[in-house]
This record gives C-alpha cells, sequence and structure tokens, in this order.
C-alpha cells in the first residue's frame, strides 16, 4: 500500500473534507477538519493529496488499509504469470526421444509458458553445427501452429539457444 498522510501528518492549510458516508462537507480549514474526525471517533485521511485543495476523509484508517491490502492481493491473485521452462537437446538425439521432446514443449505453450530450447554440443560435436540447427528448425515447424519465436537461434558459447512463446 502506498504512504497515506493520516490526522497531524497532513501538511496543508485547507483541505476538502468529505464525511463518513461519502458525503461532501466543503473546504475547511485542517483544525477544523481534526475536530470534525474527533466527533466522530474516526481518523481524517488524505485521500488526494495532488488536488488543490488536498481531498481528505473522515474513516477509519485501519479498516481502509485492510480493505486496500485486500484488493491490492485479489488483484494479484487474477495475474497471469508465464513462466520459462528449458529443454535440452543433443544433436545426436534419436526419434523417440525428439518426440518425447517436442510433446513437452507442446505442453509447456499450451499452458501459456514460454520455452527455452538449448542445443548442447560436447566436445568435437561443435564442429556438427548444422546439425544442431536442422533439428531446432524442425522442432519450429513442428510447434509453428501454437508457438511463435521470441528470440532467434543464437551460439551462446557450446551451446544454441531459441526461445518459443505461445500464440
Amino acid at each position: 500500500m502506498k504512504f497515506v498522510r493520516i490526522n497531524d501528518n497532513i501538511t496543508a492549510q485547507s483541505v476538502r473534507l468529505i464525511g463518513v458516508k461519502g458525503e461532501q462537507l466543503g473546504i475547511f480549514p485542517i483544525d477544523k477538519a481534526l475536530k470534525k474526525s474527533e466527533e466522530f471517533d474516526l481518523d481524517l485521511v488524505e485521500i488526494a493529496a495532488q488536488a488543490k485543495p488536498p481531498v481528505c476523509r473522515i474513516m477509519d484508517f485501519d479498516k481502509y488499509k485492510y480493505e486496500q491490502d485486500r484488493r491490492e492481493r485479489e488483484a494479484k491473485k487474477n495475474q497471469k504469470q508465464s513462466q520459462q521452462k528449458e529443454v535440452r537437446l543433443s544433436p545426436r538425439i534419436e526419434d523417440h526421444d525428439y518426440g518425447v521432446k517436442l510433446k513437452h514443449i507442446k505442453e509447456f505453450l499450451e499452458k501459456r509458458h514460454k520455452v527455452r530450447i538449448r542445443m548442447f554440443f560436447r566436445g568435437r560435436e561443435i564442429a556438427y553445427k548444422e546439425r544442431g540447427r536442422k533439428i531446432i528448425e524442425k522442432l519450429v515447424a513442428d510447434t509453428e501452429k501454437i508457438s511463435k519465436i521470441d528470440k532467434d537461434i543464437i551460439m551462446l558459447g557450446k551451446s544454441m539457444i531459441l526461445v518459443l512463446g505461445p500464440k
């Protein structure tokens, strides 16, 4: 929750006051507004500090703070967070293993995750970069209906990397 000024922390000389039930009470000097809030045994809370004069409301600050926190939690709950999954391949991958990896990639994409495909080259395999590139391009072709390329193929050290995102 953002910082909110209450009671004696309000620095303005005069404020636009809103009552307990949401009714406009008018513009008051800060000391009279504080007295009004004390009459109701509630807090004076600055709602809109940027307004001229600032808008203050008479309310129970603890209840207000609780409701704001609850709204923030609800908003956070409704946000979808996309994760990035990684699938590791080798240029010597067999057909069955390729099928299993392809199935996993499709599952990740259907769950709206991004997928990083990393082709590892060990030892002298680095001389066969073209074989690895063909396998990655085949993966892209096999998933083209449900995916789009987020980052094109790049070489990082001894690995070739491609990032796919859901369509």
